[in-house]
């Protein structure tokens, strides 16, 4: 049996921001100058939870190489694949994501956390893969939590 991708977005589900008027938990070590000081976000236990899951790790992200310089490290877990972004022209409505996941999964079970997953991509994707997906939306108010990892889990099983 063929392990299921999780495709994960960094900026909302990994670093939170957006919610109320309260500072976020910040933990150490402090972000160099050069690097975004959001980083300093990241809660590493995030990183066994995820290491846990009974998927192939991937990154989904903008963040690119720098994932795997300065988020994998912070999180504990290794350096992971890297979705590859194209330049091609947007669909309306559709995250610009959601083509170049679906092609990279090439028929794999996947399951995507983004703070950015609407109906369009829900759509999108189930005429488009012909495997099993879950499209899980993540608060970027609160980034990844309890909750989503049981989501997560209960769908790989």
């Amino acid at each position: 049996m063929t392990t299921a991708l999780l495709f994960l977005d960094v900026d909302g589900p990994l670093i939170p921001f957006g919610a109320g008027p309260g500072p976020y938990p910040t933990y150490p070590p402090v972000p160099p100058p050069s690097v975004s000081p959001l980083l300093a976000r990241l809660d590493p236990a995030q990183g066994p939870r995820l290491a846990a899951l009974p998927y192939d790790l991937v990154w989904a992200t903008t963040w690119e190489a720098d994932a795997n310089a300065w988020v994998a490290p912070r999180l504990g877990l290794p350096d992971l694949p890297l979705i590859p972004w194209a330049d091609d022209p947007e669909e309306p409505g559709l995250h610009w994501k959601t083509p170049a996941l679906v092609a990279w999964a090439a028929g794999r079970p996947f399951a995507w956390v983004d703070d950015e997953i609407g109906a369009a991509d829900r759509a999108w994707v189930a005429a488009h893969h012909p495997g099993p997906a879950l499209l899980h939306r993540v608060d970027a108010g609160t980034g990844l939590t309890a909750a989503d990892f049981e989501v997560l889990a209960a769908w790989a099983r």
